[in-house]
C-alpha cells in the first residue's frame, strides 16, 4: 500500500513538472512573438519613414532644380508688374488730365506708348510734347523718376534694408529664448562632462561672431541706402537750381520758354528729372534742338546724364570712399574692402579698379564719337555754329547716344557712318568696360546650379538675335510703306529706332513729308519720334521692344550655349 502511495506520488510530481514546462515554453514562445511582431512594425515604421525623408528630398531637390533652372523668374516678374503698373497708372493720369488743345489730344494707344515710354526712360514719342498741359508734364515727370535705375536700385536697397532687419530681429529673439533655456538646464552635465562646456563656448562664440557679421552687412546696406539716397536728392536740386538759373539768366532761353508757354520751374525739374534718368524727354517738341546755340545749358545737362547712368559706379564708389574718410565707420570700411560681396546683388558697386578702367572706357567712346561727328560734320549738319558751339554740340550728342537720347539736331541730317557708330554705342551696355584684368570670384562652383543655369542658357537667344526678331517684325508690318515711301521708312532707319527703344535712349531718325517720292498733300511735318507714323500693329511690338530693353538685364548672359563654328 505504501508502495502504491509512492509511485502516485512520483506520477503526480512527474505530471506538475510537465505542466510547469509547458508554461514556461508557451510564454518564452508568446514573447518571441511579441518581439518578432514589435520589431516587423518597426521595420515598417522605418521604411515608412525612409520613404516620406526620400519623397520629401526629392520634392525638395525638385523644388530647387525648379529654382535654379530659373534663377531670375522672381526679379524678373517683380519688375514686369512694377514697369506695367506704374505705365498704367501713367496712362490712366494722362487721360484725366486735360491737354492744352483738346483738337490735338492723343490716341489711347498714343497715351499709353507715352506712359510707357517715360516709365521705361525710353522717350521715344508719337505726339509733340507741347500738347501736354502743366499737370500732364508733371506726371511724366514722376513716371521717369520712379522708372529710373538709381530711383529702382534704392527700393531694391531699402527691400533689402527691410529684410534684414526682419531677420536680425527673429535671430536675436531665438538667442533671447536659447539663453533663457541654457541658464534654467542643470550644470550636472557639464561638470560629468567637461569637453560639453567647451562645445557650448564655442557654439555661443560662434553665434556671436554670425550676429556681429550680420550687424556689419546689414549696417552696411543701411549706409548705402542713406549714401544713394543723397546721391539722388543732390543731383536734382542741385540741376533743377542750375537749369533754372541759366534760363533766368539767359534772355534767349527765357524768350523760347515764354513763346511755348512753359513754366521756368516744370521745364528745370522737367529736363533734370529727365536727364538723370536717361529718358530723354523734353518738355519742348524740338526736344533739345531749339536750344542748340546754348552752349552752357547743354554743358549743365551733360554731368547728369553721365552720372546719372554710365559713370553712376565711379560717383557711388567716390562717396563711399569720402564717406568713410569723414566717419571711420567700420560698414564703411568694409563696404570700401569688399563692395558688393557684403551688399549681395548691388551690382552699381564696383570695384575701384573697374571704376577706374569704366571712367576710361566712357572717356574713350567719347572721343571718339566727337571726333567722328567735328571730322564729318564741321561743314555739314553743324554749318552755322561757332567753333566753340559744335564742339560743345558733338559732344552733347555723343554723351546722349549712350541711352539720354537727347538731340540738338537732326539726326536724319547725319552721316551714314556717325548712324553705324550710334547704333553701336545704344546697344552697348551702360557699364561696357575694356577690363584687361581677371576678377575675383567667390562664387562657389554648385553642380546642380551650373547645370540649371546652362540649361536655361541653351534655350534664350542672344540681344542681337533679339534684336533682329524685332527688325523683322517692324519691317512685316511696316511692309506697305517700305515700298511706298522708301526714303522715310528704310531699313536703316528703323535698325535705329529698334535699337533705340532697346537701349532706353529715344534717338530717332524722324519723319520728313519733303523725303516722300509720292508727295501726298495731307501730309504735316510733325515734331514726332519716327515711330510716330507707323501703324498701331508696329506701336505695340515697339511697346515690347521698350519693357524689353527695360529688363535686358535679365537676360545679358544668354545665347552662350550657341556655338558659332
Amino acid at each position: 500500500m505504501a508502495a502504491a502511495h509512492e509511485k502516485l506520488g512520483v506520477v503526480e510530481l512527474l505530471h506538475r513538472l510537465r505542466r510547469s514546462t509547458a508554461a514556461m515554453l508557451h510564454g518564452a514562445m508568446s514573447l518571441l512573438c511579441s518581439l518578432s511582431r514589435a520589431y516587423a512594425h518597426h521595420q515598417v515604421r522605418e521604411r515608412v519613414a525612409r520613404s516620406r525623408r526620400a519623397l520629401r528630398c526629392g520634392a525638395g531637390q525638385a523644388w530647387r532644380s525648379a529654382v535654379t533652372a530659373l534663377p531670375l523668374a522672381g526679379p524678373l516678374a517683380v519688375h514686369v508688374a512694377y514697369f506695367l503698373a506704374i505705365s498704367c497708372l501713367g496712362y490712366g493720369l494722362l487721360g484725366k488730365l486735360k491737354v492744352r488743345d483738346p483738337g490735338r489730344a492723343p490716341r489711347g494707344v498714343d497715351r499709353f506708348f507715352t506712359a510707357v515710354s517715360a516709365a521705361t526712360v525710353s522717350s521715344m514719342s508719337t505726339v509733340e510734347m507741347e500738347v501736354f498741359s502743366n499737370g500732364q508734364l508733371v506726371v511724366l515727370t514722376v513716371l521717369m523718376f520712379i522708372g529710373g535705375e538709381v530711383f529702382i536700385s534704392l527700393v531694391e536697397l531699402a527691400s533689402k534694408w527691410s529684410k534684414m532687419r526682419r531677420q536680425r530681429i527673429y535671430k536675436s529673439r531665438r538667442v533671447e529664448s536659447h539663453g533663457e533655456i541654457a541658464l534654467q538646464a542643470p550644470a550636472i552635465a557639464d561638470v560629468e562632462n567637461p569637453a560639453s562646456m567647451i562645445t557650448s563656448t564655442t557654439t555661443t562664440e560662434d553665434a556671436t561672431g554670425t550676429t556681429d557679421a550680420n550687424t556689419l552687412r546689414h549696417n552696411a546696406v543701411r549706409a548705402l541706402f542713406y549714401i544713394v539716397l543723397a546721391i539722388l536728392v543732390v543731383v536734382h536740386v542741385l540741376g533743377a537750381v542750375a537749369v533754372a538759373a541759366y534760363v533766368y539768366a539767359s534772355p534767349g532761353a527765357r524768350r523760347t520758354l515764354r513763346g511755348k508757354s512753359l513754366n521756368l520751374w516744370t521745364f528745370a525739374v522737367f529736363t533734370t528729372v529727365s536727364t538723370f534718368s536717361n529718358c530723354g524727354f523734353m518738355p519742348t517738341n524740338e526736344n533739345m534742338a531749339v536750344f542748340k546755340r546754348d552752349a552752357p545749358l547743354q554743358l549743365l545737362l551733360v554731368p547728369q546724364a553721365l552720372v546719372g547712368n554710365t559713370l553712376f559706379p565711379p560717383l557711388l564708389a567716390a562717396c563711399v570712399r569720402a564717406a568713410a574718410a569723414a566717419t571711420r565707420r567700420e560698414e564703411l570700411l568694409e563696404l570700401i574692402r569688399k563692395g558688393s560681396v557684403v551688399v549681395a546683388g548691388y551690382y552699381h558697386l564696383l570695384p575701384a579698379r573697374r571704376c577706374w578702367m569704366l571712367a576710361a572706357t566712357v572717356t574713350a567712346f567719347l572721343a571718339a564719337q566727337v571726333a567722328l561727328v567735328c571730322g564729318m560734320e564741321w561743314g555739314g549738319t553743324l554749318q552755322g555754329m561757332s567753333p566753340w558751339e559744335k564742339v560743345v554740340n558733338a559732344l552733347f550728342l555723343a554723351v546722349n547716344s549712350r541711352h539720354t537720347g537727347e538731340s540738338t539736331v537732326d539726326l536724319s541730317t547725319l552721316a551714314p557712318a556717325i548712324l553705324v557708330l550710334f547704333v553701336l554705342m545704344m546697344y552697348l551696355p551702360p557699364y561696357t568696360t575694356w577690363f584687361p584684368f581677371e576678377e575675383n570670384s567667390n562664387a562657389k562652383d554648385n553642380t546642380a546650379e551650373n547645370q540649371g543655369i546652362r540649361l536655361l542658357k541653351s534655350t534664350v537667344l542672344s540681344q542681337l538675335s533679339y534684336l533682329t526678331i524685332f527688325v523683322i517684325a517692324i519691317c512685316i508690318t511696316e511692309r506697305r510703306k517700305l515700298k511706298e515711301d522708301p526714303l522715310n521708312f528704310n531699313v536703316l532707319s528703323i535698325i535705329v529706332e529698334v535699337v533705340s527703344a532697346y537701349g532706353n535712349v529715344g534717338f530717332s531718325m524722324g519723319y520728313s513729308c519733303s523725303r516722300q517720292i509720292n508727295p501726298d498733300h495731307l501730309c504735316t511735318d510733325r515734331w514726332t519720334g519716327f515711330v510716330g507714323r507707323w501703324s498701331d500693329s508696329g506701336k505695340l511690338i515697339f511697346i515690347f521692344v521698350m519693357f524689353f530693353g527695360r529688363l535686358k538685364k535679365f537676360s545679358m548672359e544668354g545665347g552662350k550655349a550657341w556655338k558659332l563654328s
